[in-house]
């Protein structure tokens, strides 16, 4: 999409970042080339699978090699301070900035970290140096885990960053993720322009963020906002850039980081203050001063947005998925709705990056209108050939907890402890269900006797208008009696009847549907000729099997297919790169041991075996 937008377009090299974006040689090349005045890059401009990098790491080397041309974004020095954890965690506290206990040294190896570990006390976090984007992040509750994660941490960094330098310090339990965002220019204005609240996040990344955050009153913002401006004037920052704080239930917040560029939550605030940020970040690149006061920096409304991965929710909540996208709608035909995205229908989700499809951002003049308008978006958003996340998203929008507020970066363990499930239908809503597949069944069975445009004469005239189904639904066999009465259908489900009416247009991906007068949007995701359907019904993919009675009571004569036992094959949940086989044939292994290490999207997973056996 960036290259289809962009007036002029060169590439710089294969997919691997190393021989593209990070190939310094290659991007001045292009800016000879090209001749270009400045340069940007930025984790949100450049959010999509297609283009997703380390801006640390990329504008570092930048600003060491380019000449002449004007990077938009900080210079070297504050990069560089903020970009190293610890050297970034000395300056905040000379800043007078609330900083998390911990050691400031960088730790040589694993005793040490162990060492460190036991004087801080655990549990403690073990983080790359620099780092960002929770890789080379890792909790230890114990000396072991201590060990096993200074291992980890440090290979990510090496892989990520190309530097495997780790800090240590106290984990701050059950905290809420909040940042501000700060904007300064190259005359000593600096301004915050409020907060974010980031706290939903799995494996340390953000998947839910809003503008403001439910939890702060207005002393706590001005206090946290000012120790970012502080922060940032202690650097010399010039641009746009965030500093993150870890904030406990009684609203201490301390430090966490500063990310030296615009991030991908960045929408969210423009949605409340009004300003385009990336417009202040071209126009401090060149050298004007900020147009606004700190008087000047409103909240109007409410805004959050939901970071759509090509990832499956049920594993880990959220493994990632490759494949392409065979169809894709955004819905943007649902009023105060703003999707940034970087890829279109037949764009291909690699491994060689970040599995984001795109930022969903909704807005509204409260938080109950931008959460309900957030919900009618996921419903509308069609998304085909690769899993996705928009199923949990949902699931977390509408979750009372999160609704209340009462959230923190445990948010999803906590509210599911056992992994996540989809959604769990009530009664009502699973008659819903079947009433709709059932009148979807009957739609389609009507629609298959017609010929469009052929003057053919029926040989005999079909007088049926009604029908007794059988509808599979998970463990439960439920028979459904169904009429139709023009455009409607009368269905009757466990003795009670509702009403299903809609336009019944079958070659559209999304089918609006009204059940006993309540809306529904709808997916029909697959069919097949033995009754299988899959439909997307509040967010949640349910696979129903429907028959008409006799084809029902038939069906038990048919054999069925054994599952496969795959306890003896370790196969991998996802696509990467094999990094280290720590087993040989012929080795005996014991249940929970370490067979190999999966690098996905630059995420290093141990795979373990699942039963004591010979490899």
């Amino acid at each position: 999409v960036h290259v289809k937008m962009a007036d002029e377009a060169v590439c710089v090299g294969p997919a691997p970042t190393s021989k593209s974006y990070l190939n310094m040689d290659a991007i001045m090349e292009v800016i000879k080339k090209t001749r270009a005045q400045a340069v940007s890059l930025n984790e949100s401009i450049c959010c999509s699978s297609d283009f997703q990098f380390h801006p640390l790491k990329f504008s570092s080397l930048f600003l060491q090699a380019s000449e002449g041309v004007t990077f938009i974004g900080p210079d070297t020095h504050a990069i560089q301070a903020m970009g190293d954890k610890i050297e970034s965690k000395l300056l905040a506290k000379n800043a007078k900035v609330n900083t998390i206990p911990g050691f400031d040294g960088v730790v040589k190896d694993a005793d040490e970290a162990v060492r460190i570990a036991r004087e801080i006390g655990y549990p403690v976090m073990i983080k790359a140096s620099a780092g960002g984007g929770g890789k080379g992040m890792r909790i230890a509750w114990d000396d072991e885990e201590t060990r096993e994660g200074f291992r980890f941490s440090s290979q990510e960094a090496a892989s990520s960053f190309g530097d495997d330098r780790l800090l240590i310090e106290k984990f701050i339990d059950n905290p809420r993720h909040i940042e501000i965002q700060v904007l300064a220019d190259k005359h000593g204005n600096a301004l915050w322009l409020n907060e974010r609240e980031c706290s939903i996040q799995r494996r340390n990344q953000k998947v839910v963020e809003e503008a403001p955050s439910t939890f702060l009153d207005p002393e706590t913002r001005r206090a946290m906002g000012e120790q970012a401006v502080a922060l940032a004037k202690a650097v010399k920052y010039s641009s746009a850039g965030t500093v993150e704080f870890l904030v406990d239930s009684s609203k201490n917040f301390y430090f966490l980081e500063m990310n030296t560029r615009l991030q991908v939550e960045h929408p969210v605030t423009e949605c409340i203050t009004g300003l385009d940020i990336v417009q202040e970040m071209i126009r401090v690149a060149k050298g004007y001063p900020l147009r606004h006061k700190q008087a000047d920096i409103p909240i109007n409304g409410w805004a959050v947005e939901c970071r759509v991965y090509a990832e499956d929710p049920y594993k880990s909540f959220g493994l990632p998925s490759i494949g392409k996208l065979s169809q894709y709608q955004e819905p943007l035909h649902v009023p105060s709705v703003r999707v940034d995205s970087g890829i279109q229908q037949g764009s291909d989700i690699s491994i060689y990056y970040d599995p984001m499809i795109s930022k969903l951002i909704t807005y509204g003049s409260n938080r109950t209108e931008a959460l309900k308008r957030m919900e009618e978006a996921l419903d509308n958003y069609v998304i085909r050939g690769v899993a996705h996340n928009i199923s949990l998203l949902r699931e977390v929008i509408i979750h009372p907890r999160f609704v209340q507020g009462d959230i923190s970066t445990k948010f999803l363990p906590e509210v599911y402890p056992d992994g996540f499930k989809g959604h769990k239908l009530t009664d009502l809503e699973r008659r819903e269900l079947l009433a709709t597949a059932a009148s979807l069944y009957v739609a389609e069975h009507l629609r298959s006797q017609r010929f469009l445009g052929t003057p053919r004469i029926p040989v005999a005239k079909s007088k049926r208008s009604s029908w007794e189904l059988s509808v599979r639904l998970g463990d439960g066999i439920y028979p459904v009696a169904i009429s139709k009465d023009g455009s409607s259908f009368s269905v009757e489900v466990d003795g009670k009847k509702l009403n299903v009416t809609s336009e019944w247009n079958l070659a559209s991906p999304l089918l609006s549907v009204t059940i006993d007068g309540t809306q529904r949007t709808i997916q029909r995701l697959s069919r097949n000729a033995s009754g299988d359907t899959s439909i997307q019904f509040l967010g949640t993919v349910y696979k129903l099997q429907i028959l008409t009675k006799v084809a029902a009571e038939l069906s038990k004569y048919m054999p069925e297919k054994a599952a496969e036992d795959t306890s003896s094959i370790l196969r991998s949940p996802m696509p990467g790169a094999v990094v280290a086989v720590s087993v040989k044939p012929g080795d005996t292994v014991s249940e929970g041991q370490e067979i190999c290490v999966i690098e996905a999207m630059k995420m290093q997973n141990s795979m373990i075996a699942a039963k004591t056996g010979k490899v």
